[in-house]
């Protein structure tokens, strides 16, 4: 029988006792650290134009502020494939618990900034906090629940993403206009105490396994990932000219992509321990998750953008009233989610991911075309709620889909990858949708990025509405047409084996029982 089809039942040495015959409380203790970095993701979307117009007052550049968002996901994305492996080697438990505790203490230096810089470098080690916790929330799932049942943990992880994107901009809201920008970050201070002490107290010990760790390929592929972004970013603001010297944006990032390559040819030729095993990619469906999740982190940071930078700017919002804008996407989301986890559990993937791609495109696309400053309001949450219903056949189904057939060993390794293509989609997403952005402004309000009055918070005046509008209505549908790339790669997946077999795994991987702290 093959190694996907059967159950999994992974044993310390010396260890023979089984671990909590129920996962679902440790999964809902490391769901809170989990449902903390998705929120202060969509937080901050909401109060960039108070962040700009507090810390980056005088210039219509929006790659400054762009910068908030790109260098968390930057150093999020980075590490992702260690910090997977790092799981594996000491366990998910204390490497959930280090990446919290650096996360929540980065939260308060981001809050206490005084400058950009300040707040963009604090961002920068809230990434590497995150890094460290999200491939220990997936890699519990897959070594702690049994294939048959895995689908209706990932629902749960599913929800939390969709409450994440109410509660995110609806919180972002609040704080902004109540208390300032810079409670957006201290709220993570009691936040993270509690998911700590959950996680201490909830969280199993899980047998470790013993790595080596490539370090060619992790200087090799930070330096590539550095390299694509920072051109990518940074584009615009250098004419896509000379950017160092003599040194161009476009050689910058094809400097990065032969790095990249490089990476990959050192990943293949490696056959103890490398950074990446390749042998994971041999999955059909893992390979493709990833392909799509890739497109999905793209469009979910890169929508937000420009469709806040209108809400507020354009119509004249507030940033509660935008954020409330999103309530239909979030509750329809996070309510359904949990029933296409266990809808998953019984069905082709396909059947809930190619709906769930469409539906979250189609909304992208009407938002596109309602984009004027003389909408009503209330016609945007039409769009909302359809996209609210797609998201909740997007998430979970897709790292079900991808995690399925992982062994215990390879647990935390999968895991990495496909979070760090998560990452590396949203960072392309956050440095791409700046560009277009900055492009867009330029070709609809030619002179606006030299002016310098620069983009402040409230309504803008009405002679430049017109031409803000529609820049941003073209932004958003970069995202809109890189989701329906995920949509043609879904196409391409299988149906497990297990669910054409009528098979189901007998039970969950054993745990090593946690000792009291």
């Amino acid at each position: 029988m093959s190694e996907p089809t059967r159950a999994i039942t992974a044993h310390s040495p010396g260890h023979g006792s089984q671990g909590p015959a129920n996962p679902w409380p440790a999964l809902w203790a490391l769901v809170v650290g989990f449902f903390m970095i998705l929120v202060d993701t969509t937080i901050v979307s909401v109060a960039n134009p108070a962040i700009k117009a507090a810390l980056d007052p005088t210039t219509n550049n929006l790659d400054n502020v762009v910068w908030v968002t790109s260098a968390y996901l930057l150093s999020y994305a980075v590490p992702l494939l260690i910090t997977g492996r790092l799981g594996d080697r000491f366990g998910p438990r204390t490497i959930y618990l280090i990446g919290l505790a650096i996360f929540t203490l980065a939260s308060l230096g981001c809050g206490l900034s005084t400058s950009l810089g300040m707040l963009v470098a604090m961002r920068a080690v809230q990434g590497i906090g995150a890094s460290l916790m999200t491939p220990q929330t997936m890699a519990v799932i897959t070594r702690t629940f049994p294939a048959e049942r895995r689908g209706a943990a990932m629902g749960l992880w599913g929800a939390t993403a969709g409450m994440a994107t109410l509660v995110g901009p609806l919180a972002g809201g609040l704080l902004v206009d109540g208390l300032g920008w810079e409670w957006i970050f201290f709220i993570n201070l009691p936040v993270g105490v509690i998911g700590f002490v959950l996680a201490w107290v909830l969280v199993p010990k899980l047998p470790t396994h013993p790595h080596r760790f490539d370090v060619l390929g992790v200087v090799l592929s930070a330096v590539a990932l550095f390299l694509i972004v920072f051109g990518l970013q940074e584009g615009e603001a250098y004419a896509w000219g000379p950017i160092w010297g003599p040194i161009s944006v476009w050689e910058l990032i094809v400097a990065g992509v032969v790095v990249l390559a490089a990476f990959v040819w050192t990943q293949a030729r490696t056959r103890n321990e490398p950074l990446v095993p390749l042998e994971l990619f041999r999955d059909r469906n893992f390979s493709v998750s990833n392909l799509a999740i890739a497109a999905v982190g793209f469009t979910v940071t890169s929508m937000s953008l420009p469709l806040m930078f209108f809400i507020q700017l354009a119509i004249g919002l507030s940033p509660t009233q935008a954020a409330l804008l999103l309530i239909p996407m979030a509750v329809l989301s996070g309510v359904l989610a949990p029933f296409a986890g266990q809808l998953l559990d019984r069905t082709d993937p396909r059947m809930l991911l190619v709906p769930g791609l469409l539906l979250t495109a189609g909304a992208l696309f009407w938002y596109a075309a309602l984009m004027h400053a003389d909408t009503p309001v209330w016609m945007f949450l039409l769009p909302s709620a359809m996209m609210g219903i797609g998201n909740a056949g997007m998430w979970g189904p897709l790292a079900t889909t991808a995690t399925r057939n992982l062994p215990p060993r390879q647990a935390g390794a999968g895991a990495g990858i496909y979070n760090t293509t998560r990452t590396i989609g949203s960072v392309v997403g956050s440095a791409a949708i700046a560009a277009f952005m900055q492009a867009r402004l330029a070709a609809n309000l030619p002179g606006a990025a030299q002016h310098s009055g620069g983009f402040g918070e409230g309504k803008l005046p009405a002679f430049v509405l017109e031409g803000f509008s529609a820049a941003m209505a073209q932004s958003v549908l970069l995202p809109a047409s890189v989701l329906l790339v995920g949509v043609a790669a879904v196409l391409f997946l299988r149906r497990p084996e297990a669910l054409s077999s009528g098979y189901r795994p007998a039970r969950a991987i054993e745990l090593q029982p946690d000792p009291v702290p």
